[in-house]
């Protein structure tokens, strides 16, 4: 039971860190465009409370960031965000929740499969949604929105998270796992 409130809790602060950290670039819309804050909080929401909880905040986030401030646009752009998200903290969350031993490796392969996995799921929403206003999506809208314009993102999503989650395993807050039969990702316990 303490275990599962913990998780929740976790998954609360992260959902507020979701709706505050784009403030620190809010000012210059093209910056946060290109650095993604909102993707760091739903990526470690997987990876530490596990993928149900990284799917929840990831799917919530941009939506309660668009009815509370505005930003981003609910239509198209919160919406296919926040597919794109809880796909972000459902793929993390899963895949490293049953890698065999958690590990930066591990870490690695959840993060990038989950960008990967991210970034189609929000090209195919899109497409849906611009085609339902009769609106094209093209590939080179897909190549620059999910790629080209979040290099930077994708450059700090790959140096900040594995980095958090190295301190959090030194500190013993989250540790990594080495066996299979271990159970997954800690929080806080010996």
């Amino acid at each position: 039971m303490t275990k599962n409130l913990r998780k929740f809790a976790l998954a609360a602060m992260f959902l507020a860190l979701g709706l505050v950290l784009p403030f620190l670039t809010g000012q210059i819309p093209q910056i946060g465009n290109m650095l993604l804050p909102m993707h760091i909080p739903v990526f470690l929401c997987g990876l530490i409370c596990g993928w149900p909880y990284g799917l929840v905040v990831g799917f919530v986030v941009p939506l309660l960031r668009s009815f509370a401030f505005g930003a981003p646009r609910l239509f198209p752009n919160a919406v296919s965000m926040a597919f794109e998200l809880a796909t972000y903290g459902f793929v993390a969350g899963f895949l490293y929740g049953r890698s065999r031993w958690q590990c930066i490796r591990a870490l690695y392969r959840s993060i990038i499969a989950a960008m990967i996995a991210g970034r189609l799921v929000w090209g195919v929403v899109q497409m849906f949604l611009l085609g339902l206003n009769g609106m094209p999506f093209t590939w080179q809208m897909f190549l620059s929105g999910a790629l080209l314009n979040a290099v930077p993102g994708i450059v700090v999503q790959l140096t900040l998270i594995p980095a958090l989650m190295l301190a959090l395993n030194r500190t013993g807050l989250v540790k990594f796992r080495k066996k299979k039969d271990e159970n997954p990702v800690a929080l806080g316990e010996n």
